[in-house]
């Protein structure tokens, strides 16, 4: 009840109701790249939104519920390493968009999209917005849900193959974790399509 009256100002007009979108995860050689969509809701306003990268961990566990809690609208999607491998890490990323955007329980009428590029198929006008998670706090709002969201997952995922260091690194090819890729071989969560795990799978080198 109290979205739906948020939803509309108090002359009666409708809200022009628009999405931040961003992801985090694309670099990293295990894991999904995980996407996220947030319509904030101006009556609700959040202290202290940036870029998640700008934030410390606690920070941004310290945000997370109160963006889920006061967000209008909010979809975390998604994309496995399978995903990637097949399309490529750009496209997955832009697919993630699309599928968070179209999980929305409300429909945007724009989207302010992280970065220099829309994808082809956004389900509603977009721009793109060079630096967007620190300066657009609909933005950083995605950026936060889409950072918490993979972490908690890369924690899960060191639980479920330990010895790569997963839960520290989340993913990302630190030495350690090309050091224990070495070791190991890569895991089933490992992107076969990036070149450190790609020259392993080549050489047979297989969890």
């Amino acid at each position: 009840m109290a979205k739906a009256r948020a939803n509309r100002p108090a002359s009666g007009t409708v809200m022009r109701l628009v999405a931040g979108v961003d992801e985090a995860g694309r670099g990293p050689l295990a894991g999904p790249v995980a996407v996220a969509a947030v319509i904030l809701d101006p009556a609700l306003p959040i202290e202290g939104l940036n870029d998640s990268k700008k934030l410390t961990e606690a920070r941004r566990e310290t945000l997370y519920p109160q963006i889920v809690a006061r967000a209008m609208a909010h979809c975390v999607v998604m994309v496995m390493p399978d995903e990637i491998d097949r399309i490529n890490i750009y496209q997955a990323t832009m697919t993630g968009m699309c599928r968070a955007l179209a999980g929305l329980a409300l429909a945007p009428h724009e989207a302010w999209i992280d970065g220099n590029a829309l994808p082809r198929e956004l389900p509603c006008p977009g721009r793109a917005i060079v630096g967007g998670d620190a300066l657009e706090p609909a933005i950083s709002a995605a950026s936060i849900l889409a950072k918490v969201t993979r972490d908690r997952w890369m924690v899960a995922l060191d639980r479920e193959h330990p010895g790569y260091g997963f839960a520290e690194h989340k993913g990302y090819g630190t030495p350690a974790h090309l050091d224990a890729l070495k070791r190991l071989g890569p895991c089933p969560h490992h992107r076969r399509s990036f070149a450190p795990v790609k020259i392993l799978v080549d050489q047979g080198v297989l969890f």
